[in-house]
């Protein structure tokens, strides 16, 4: 039954990737296609989802730094919404009841609150998705919303475990001092699980018995523990090779959880048209974000780019609902409106976006009046009046072409990536590095260009050079372009959009290859 399911959702997500949107739309069409056929989830595909669930959580923790939380930028504005987003659900949901329309006629005060509650939260599997497609989990709008994600996780998990009656037991001390004491032996295994089929095998140990298993063992929540193993390992310098060896495996779960969401809606009209509703209301939620953390000095793009990551409602609500209903705090019709809501919300806010950039240029003129004067370090204007040679994405393939470069032409070549830790990497070495976003149409704007004869796309997911390439046009840019690709027909959308040149860098590093050896013996 389970391969029947997976069958029809690939069929699905691949009629939607055929119209150029996320396939995860197509993998929620299932769900409820297969549900309006009179089917119903299966042990089998549950577990599947919760693991991919949790996988996902230990993929964000490896890719977290506690100093990211604990930025005012990220703790103050997740609160305030928190706290904001819920009381106006909550108000509405009341306001309505006095109408003595279905459903809204069960609620009171405290399960208002409860299903405000759940509404305020923003969905983490959509984002990473997103983010990840985009290849923007290292920009700065991707780190705000995924810490913004993660302190909701933190509020829900405190939910869970008070409405639940969990609380820690005597083990949860063993266990918080037993990850200080051996943390050094953790990252030696990692460190000697080298490269093959061990690394993703330590990867599902330490998220599901390390992480979830010996938290619930210990009273707290799994998949907080999870996160919080992911966020352990972090600072390793194989927690990127780490993440990447469970891409995958963690994408075709969570197949199982987008189908789980269908699945389980208890589809009526009234619960159909409550869900549309709520769908109605969802800009002033998005709006709301975009506010909040505009106040905390980010720039207007920023913080737009931020809300629309965050422009759609949770999976985690959908738990947050299920607990409330099986404690009789609300009726259980509440989970099919949140489901519908989830999914209608999924199905708008991918192509939203899709689209971000666009919109942004189109709001810029607006939205840029009430930026704070004062921006964050990382925000700050580019410098490039010196540079004939730009690099953009200083990974292997970026930094080897800025090492040839270098070599021949000092002085002349610089580099740029959005992660601040590869920029300060690559500044101790001595190189001209410099942090921004080559997809920000702000960057352009900033940066003087005039001196520049050629512009090297190096970064590593396809759509980021498109978006970056576009942007470049945009700006005025005539000369040089060259790009990487991974495949034939990347390596022509580049060049019918006027790239000069690509670089398969699959097929094309065998060249590399033989060249060097061809060098040594000859």
């Amino acid at each position: 039954m389970e391969l029947l399911y997976f069958a029809i959702a690939f069929a699905c997500g691949f009629s939607i990737y055929q119209l150029k949107l996320p396939p995860l739309i197509g993998f929620l069409m299932a769900g409820f296609i297969l549900n309006l056929m009179g089917q119903q989830t299966t042990p089998l595909l549950s577990q599947l989802a919760d693991l991919g669930v949790t996988i996902l959580l230990f993929s964000i923790g490896l890719k977290l730094r506690v100093k990211n939380l604990v930025k005012p930028q990220v703790w103050a504005p997740a609160t305030l919404h928190i706290v904001l987003s819920s009381a106006f659900f909550a108000s509405l949901l009341l306001l309505l009841c006095v109408f003595n329309l279905p459903l809204f006629n069960q609620l009171d005060l405290q399960s208002a609150l409860l299903v405000g509650f759940a509404f305020s939260f923003s969905s983490t599997v959509f984002a990473v998705k997103v983010l990840e497609e985009r290849g923007e989990m290292a920009s700065l709008h991707g780190k705000i919303a995924i810490g913004i994600l993660v302190m909701q996780d933190i509020f829900a998990v405190v939910f869970l475990a008070i409405s639940t009656g969990k609380i820690p037991n005597i083990w949860a001390l063993a266990l918080v001092a037993g990850l200080f004491i051996f943390r050094k032996v953790m990252f030696w295994v990692l460190s000697r699980s080298k490269h093959g089929e061990l690394l993703p095998l330590f990867g599902f140990f330490f998220a599901l018995v390390v992480g979830y298993h010996a938290f619930e063992f210990a009273g707290l929540k799994g998949d907080l523990g999870a996160l919080i193993i992911g966020m352990i390992f972090a600072p390793h310098k194989k927690a990127s090779e780490l993440s990447k060896s469970l891409l995958n495996l963690k994408n075709i779960l969570l197949v199982g959880f987008f189908l789980n969401i269908g699945l389980n809606a208890s589809i009526s009209v009234n619960a159909f048209m409550i869900g549309l509703l709520l769908v109605l209301v969802l800009p002033i939620k998005v709006f709301l974000y975009y506010v909040l953390t505009n106040m905390f000095r980010l720039r207007a793009r920023t913080s737009l780019l931020s809300a629309f990551t965050l422009s759609n409602y949770s999976e985690f609500g959908l738990i947050v609902c299920a607990v409330a209903a099986s404690s009789g705090m609300i009726a259980p019709d509440w989970l099919a409106v949140v489901a519908i809501a989830v999914s209608i919300t999924f199905i708008l806010a991918s192509p939203l976006n899709k689209r971000a950039n666009e919109i942004y240029v189109k709001l810029e003129h607006v939205l840029q009046k009430f930026e704070s004067p004062k921006r964050l370090e990382e925000e700050l204007p580019v410098n490039l009046t010196d540079t004939r040679i730009v690099i953009f994405g200083m990974g292997r393939i970026g930094t080897g072409a800025y090492e040839t470069i270098h070599c021949s032409h000092p002085n002349s070549v610089a580099g740029i990536d959005i992660k601040p830790e590869v920029v300060d990497k690559h500044v101790k070495r001595g190189r001209r590095v410099l942090l921004a976003d080559a997809t920000d149409p702000d960057f352009w704007q900033r940066v003087n260009h005039s001196n520049v004869e050629m512009v090297m796309l190096a970064m590593p997911k396809h759509m980021q050079n498109i978006y970056a390439l576009e942007q470049l046009q945009a700006s005025g840019y005539t000369g040089q372009v060259t790009a990487i690709a991974n495949y034939p027909d990347q390596q022509k959308e580049l060049e019918d959009m006027g790239v000069h040149s690509t670089y398969n860098f699959y097929l094309e590093a065998g060249s590399g290859f033989a060249e060097h050896v061809k060098e040594k013996l000859f």
